[in-house]
């Protein structure tokens, strides 16, 4: 069941266009709208007011005075651009229109917009690193030269290559350079010439032309191409102020085909007067060279004697070292006939020597045995001396005369009344043989020498 007007809240016009402006406002911030103008109006003002419109639909867009510094156009009727804006709603007449903050032409945009994603993108990955670039060669024998085969760019290059350095040769590797082929077959060319190292160095590029004309060196295979190629690579697009993603992919980049001829041909006349200062230079050392060894020739012929009189005192010399080695050999045979001589002198008869040895020997037997002899009886004298004296201070000595030796069952000697007291049991030895008594001891007397009797 529908709400009646009394249920509904009662606004002003003027808070309906604001609170729809708002509402607009959040929920468009920022787009990108791309159309074709029309109804351009440009008042006292400075601000520009238009139409936007594609076969559809259309809508109305400000710029106003102070977005308008950086735009690099004059917007007109008919013309095709991207606008940046913001949705916004014109409160007076409630009129839904954009607000644009900038504006470009719609298809050099887009290019440029690609251009500077791709570039970024390959920058981040290092494939513009200056580490990875690689060193012309300074005399290259073959240069490759990849564009299209009937442009002027080809012409100039071959122009300044013949003129700088005649005998550097030339490998041309036609290829389109604009429209939807030229991109792949740029890339095929690429690494076709990597692949036959027929060249020392490449030459990539074309003339001048729009950003549309010289976009396939703006694409990510050519570059990847260029980057992988294993030869030198310079970059030659368009004039002096286009710059690819091919130029920064390159070695080396070259502002226009002419000035990449030039940067890897060398001065053919720099080199010619360079070769001229090199011979000069090495006929003046030769020149030095030979005068020196001419001296010194002369100061060797001056030196070196006539070769007939050279063998004359060689000869001379020989007999006089002959001479010398005669006399003394025959020094030294008489000196050993002298030696040996006295050695005859001195070598007697071995008969004769035998039979004295033989006489020596008897002599030094009998010397020896009387010396055994006298030692032998000397030894016995000493033994019979010692014998006596250990029969002298043997205890048993006493024996013989006489006395006995006292011992305790024990087997302890008295030597005195106290080692035996009253009622000791004792054995009497009476002589050598071991004869003995037993006693007990009854009564001990002092005698008055100290002996002890039974």
């Amino acid at each position: 069941m529908d709400s009646t007007p009394a249920e509904l809240p009662v606004i002003s016009v003027s808070e309906l266009n604001r609170t729809a402006r708002d509402v607009l406002t959040r929920a468009f911030p920022r787009v990108h709208v791309e159309g074709e103008i029309s109804n351009l109006r440009r008042p006292r003002s400075g601000h520009l007011y238009f139409t936007l419109k594609d076969d559809q639909a259309q809508v109305d867009c400000a710029m106003f005075r102070g977005k308008q510094r950086h735009m690099a156009f004059e917007p007109a009727d008919g013309q095709q651009v991207l606008v940046r804006a913001a949705v916004d709603l014109y409160q007076v007449r409630g009129q839904f229109q954009l607000n644009v903050h900038s504006m470009e032409e719609a298809g050099a945009g887009a290019l440029q917009r690609a251009f500077e994603a791709l570039k970024q993108r390959l920058e981040a990955e290092g494939l513009f690193a200056e580490a990875r670039k690689q060193a012309l060669p300074r005399l290259p024998r073959r240069v490759g030269v990849i564009t299209s085969s009937s442009g002027a760019a080809l012409h100039d290059i071959l122009t300044v290559l013949a003129r700088r350095f005649p005998a550097i040769e030339v490998v041309v590797y036609p290829v389109p350079v604009q429209g939807e082929q030229a991109a792949p077959a740029i890339a095929a060319a690429l690494a076709r010439a990597g692949r036959r190292s027929e060249v020392d160095v490449l030459i990539v590029g074309r003339g001048g032309g729009s950003l549309e004309d010289l976009w396939p060196f703006n694409e990510e295979e050519v570059a990847r191409a260029i980057a992988a190629c294993p030869l030198p690579v310079v970059s030659a697009v368009g004039h002096e102020t286009d710059v690819t993603i091919a130029d920064l992919a390159a070695d080396r980049r070259a502002p226009t085909p002419t000035a990449a001829a030039e940067l890897v041909s060398p001065d053919g006349e720099a080199w010619a007067r360079q070769l001229a200062t090199l011979e000069q230079r090495l006929n003046a050392a030769l020149h030095r060279r030979l005068t020196a060894e001419g001296q010194r020739l002369t100061a060797l012929q001056r030196r070196l004697r006539e070769p007939r009189r050279r063998l004359q005192d060689l000869g001379q010399r020989l007999d006089e070292l002959d001479t010398r080695l005669r006399r003394s050999m025959e020094r030294e045979l008489a000196e050993r006939r002298r030696r040996l001589h006295a050695l005859h002198q001195r070598l007697r008869d071995p008969r004769r020597e035998l039979q004295r040895q033989r006489e020596r020997t008897a002599e030094l037997r009998q010397r020896l045995e009387r010396a055994m002899g006298r030692d032998t009886e000397r030894r016995r004298q000493r033994l019979q001396l010692t014998m006596g004296r250990l029969q002298a201070a043997s205890p048993l000595g006493p024996l013989d005369r006489g006395f006995a030796l006292l011992q305790r069952e024990d087997g302890g000697l008295v030597r005195s009344p106290a080692d035996a007291p009253v009622g000791t049991r004792l054995h009497a030895r009476l002589d050598r043989a071991g004869n003995a008594l037993k006693l007990d001891v009854i009564e001990i007397e002092n005698a008055p020498d100290n002996q002890a009797d039974q």
